[in-house]
């Protein structure tokens, strides 16, 4: 297998590349524990403050590998998972540059980013039932989350497949973008990196709090704590006396 996980960094924007373009970025189970591996390593290195998930074109991802995949029984079948749960884990802010087609576990893999651009050419494909394989890896529960019933069964049972446009219309994706997805989705990543990284992660973590709730109330409680912490904190207050000497010096 000739595939690897390509990681740079852009100054605080860590990015991750499925590359193994002559197989449409299909995910192996080499790959997969690579990608979990580059995502530990973006958290362990204080120096990251977000990532960009994409593929090396012309696809983002082709799902998982079929020739492994047909031969996979359950330990292995958690083995591909491991990739992007491990994105979909992760503490810090994560954004898929979809730049070709996502398909299967591959679109699994855009799923599970805390947001999604688009490309011209991106597609978004479930394909698992046309492959005769029931959908794994929590994809149902991803997709009903983002669009709603309807077209998540649209996309899963029907075999609907989302361009750019209609993803953005569904609102699967954040916009669609005709320049580079990658430097654009690296210039978003940016907002979340150059916030003072434990901040970062702690409202990502009360986000995903906060989804759980039914009322308002209870999200005020859950946020209280860790504003509360922040406004103590070194950062906030250096924050603050630059923006002071910055509306005193006007």
């Amino acid at each position: 297998m000739s595939g690897e996980i390509l990681l740079e960094r852009r100054d605080r924007v860590a990015v991750i590349t499925v590359h193994d373009p002559d197989r449409r970025n299909a995910l192996t189970l080499p790959l997969a524990e690579q990608l979990a591996e580059a995502v530990a390593a973006c958290e362990a290195d204080e120096q990251v403050g977000a990532l960009v998930v994409t593929g090396t074109p012309p696809a983002f991802c082709a799902g998982a590998d079929l020739s492994q995949l047909g031969e996979a029984r359950e330990q292995g079948l958690r083995r591909i998972y491991a990739g992007f749960l491990a994105v979909a884990e992760c503490a810090l802010p994560t954004v898929a540059a979809v730049n070709g087609a996502a398909v299967g576990a591959g679109l699994n893999l855009a799923l599970a980013c805390d947001v999604r651009l688009a490309g011209e050419r991106a597609r978004f494909d479930a394909r698992f039932l046309q492959l005769g394989i029931h959908p794994g890896g929590g994809m149902t529960w991803m997709l009903q989350r983002l669009v709603g019933p309807q077209t998540a069964k649209a996309m899963t049972l029907f075999s609907a497949v989302l361009d750019a446009a209609e993803a953005k219309r569904t609102g699967l994706v954040l916009d669609v973008t005709t320049g580079d997805v990658v430097a654009e989705a690296v210039r978003l990543a940016a907002g979340a990196a150059s916030a003072p990284r434990e901040l970062a992660v702690r409202t990502k973590s009360t986000m995903r709090a906060t989804a759980a709730t039914e009322l308002h109330r209870e999200a005020v409680e859950l946020e209280l704590a860790p504003q509360l912490e922040s406004i103590e904190s070194p950062a906030f207050a250096q924050r603050l006396a630059a923006l002071k000497n910055r509306i005193s010096s006007r």
